[in-house]
């Protein structure tokens, strides 16, 4: 990318989006029944997790991504927190990630007390990568005499593995599980960004023993908030369901709690969003999809690669983007973009730079440095017909 370019490319995704100023990176769209049930749920005074939405949206996930159970919690952070809690993750436990993420990954495991470790990405999925993974595990951890897999240098048990699915692109996760197998790990997919994801017939976040799913404001479906623990796992998933309702035991009349809990169940007025969003489900990403195929076409002619889903995977395409040459090349795009009313971002600051992850362990990462200095995320809001 040159800077010869930039004025071209951002008249190009003006035209993308006419009208709106600025150009938005990705706005909530209500194409439907939304305002309708919100109205439902006033009218019958249930507006909180106690309400038909919930459930719906509850089963309507389960219908879609193929998990046998789903939990509806107020944001995609608890429905971290949450499964990493019910999984047994605890004070001083350590939790394998990727330095490339959102920072609710990382802070999902500090609530429970334990703490990431980051192993590098790999460049095309943009998620963990599986050699670097063995190789870091191989490297730097032992085998105890009760099976438990223990960081050599810290002397913490490694008690699970998180990757997660970047901007809705898969990671490589058969990989992944064949390596967490090898040492006996258990997997959590964060797939905040991938609900309408898939790898093969399988959906993100359904290959690990749990998943999550995101509805914020910025997400394909949005509740406003919200987030989804998915799971094949019947036992986790009750579990997960007690400690977020304050984990009180069923009683007609009585307020009986059996240990610590957390009110942390979805509302039904954001159920009730969600339910709308997700009957419009297919259109959003059929039209996003086309999005995708559009940048590419123009890209392509200008020699600019985009982010691009692997063999194998249907991306959500939740966010499209590009790479530019080096660091300085995105910054300056970036501030050409800003300034003439089109919102695009950079990746996400590396979790290790980051003060309070500064010092947890750290395998080399080279594929996250090159990817944090060149990845431009565009506008790629649904697209109404012109």
């Amino acid at each position: 990318m040159h800077c010869s370019q930039f004025e071209e490319i951002i008249a190009f995704i003006k035209g993308l989006y006419p009208g709106e100023t600025p150009v938005p990176l990705h706005a909530p769209r209500f194409l439907g029944n939304e305002k309708k049930y919100l109205a439902d749920c006033i009218d019958t005074t249930f507006v909180s997790y106690v309400g038909a939405y919930v459930t719906r949206l509850e089963d309507m996930t389960r219908e879609y991504t193929g998990a046998a159970r789903a939990v509806a919690l107020v944001n995609g952070t608890s429905a971290l927190h949450m499964a990493l809690h019910a999984m047994g993750v605890g004070e001083g436990d350590e939790v394998i990630t990727q330095p490339l993420t959102f920072v609710a990954t990382c802070n999902a495991v500090r609530h429970t007390g334990a703490w990431p470790v980051f192993v590098d990405v790999d460049k095309k999925s943009l998620g963990l990568c599986p050699q670097a993974l063995a190789a870091w595990l191989t490297e730097n951890t032992r085998r105890s005499s009760d099976g438990k897999i223990y960081n050599r240098t810290s002397g913490r048990r490694v008690a699970l593995c998180l990757p997660m699915h970047s901007f809705g692109q898969l990671a490589r996760m058969d990989e992944i599980m064949a390596v967490c197998a090898e040492f006996g790990i258990p997997v959590l997919e964060d797939a905040a960004e991938a609900l309408g994801s898939f790898l093969g017939e399988r959906h993100a976040g359904t290959m690990g023993r749990a998943g999550i799913l995101s509805y914020n404001g910025n997400k394909p479906v949005t509740c406003g908030g919200g987030g989804m623990v998915i799971t094949n796992d019947e036992e986790l998933a009750a579990r997960i369901r007690h400690l977020s309702t304050t984990a009180k035991q069923p009683h007609p009349y009585l307020f009986n709690h059996d240990e610590v809990g957390y009110n942390l169940r979805l509302p039904n007025l954001n159920a009730a969003v969600g339910c709308a969003q997700m009957e419009n489900f297919s259109d959003v990403l059929a039209n996003k999809r086309e999005l995708a195929l559009i940048y590419g076409e123009f890209f392509r002619t200008l020699g600019i690669p985009c982010i691009e889903e692997r063999p194998g995977c249907r991306a959500n395409y939740w966010l499209n983007g590009i790479f530019a040459d080096s660091r300085s090349q995105r910054d300056r795009f970036l501030e050409f973009s800003a300034e003439n009313g089109v919102q695009c971002r950079p990746v996400w600051t590396l979790m290790p730079r980051l003060p309070m992850y500064s010092d947890c362990a750290c395998g080399p990462v080279p594929n996250a440095l090159w990817l944090e200095e060149r990845i431009i995320s565009l506008p790629s809001s649904y697209r109404f017909p012109a």
